[in-house]
């Protein structure tokens, strides 16, 4: 029998988990980068993610650095700037993760499914097959089979390496 772990799930199951003061898509500071945050990249119109508590390794988190709750909100220039990136990202998390598919989505309030409704996000969450299996179905639990900072640090250079080819 192989064991599954994902330890830092735990403490969000409970509804133990440490609230992010202010806005999970608001980080503090200018950096381009944040691992305490799991911020992999930041430009002047839009940020990238790791999901802190994922449906699989790899769930990317992509928004608009302005707080604003729906699409219908976005100025052109954002539109093109969160499409861009939402096409970037999916580039990277293909060649480094090499999953077999993936979902890309927003849900748009709370009724829809949106964790933060406030500020408008989309997600990217790579996809194997069978990688879901009896755990969700019978205990309503997900297993995630590599630690978070091992992904991060995994998709940490090319979005850097993004960064650099922008300045």
């Amino acid at each position: 029998m192989k064991t599954l772990w994902a330890p830092w799930r735990m403490e969000h199951v409970e509804g133990k988990a440490t609230k992010v003061p202010g806005c999970l898509f608001e980080p503090e500071g200018t950096s381009s980068f944040d691992k305490d945050a799991l911020l992999l990249y930041r430009d002047r119109q839009t940020l990238v993610l790791l999901n802190r508590f994922p449906y699989t390794n790899g769930h990317l988190l992509v928004a608009p650095i302005r707080h604003l709750a729906c699409l219908t909100d976005l100025e052109a220039d954002e539109q093109t700037a969160l499409m861009a990136m939402l096409i970037k990202a999916t580039q990277i998390v293909r060649e480094i993760l090499q999953p077999d598919g993936l979902n890309v989505g927003c849900n748009l309030g709370e009724v829809a499914g949106a964790g933060i409704a406030n500020h408008l996000h989309f997600h990217i969450v790579p996809r194997w097959e069978g990688d879901h299996n009896f755990m969700t179905v019978l205990a309503e639990v997900r297993s995630v089979p590599e630690h978070l900072l091992t992904t991060f640090n995994k998709l940490l250079p090319p979005f850097q390496e993004l960064l650099r080819h922008q300045k």
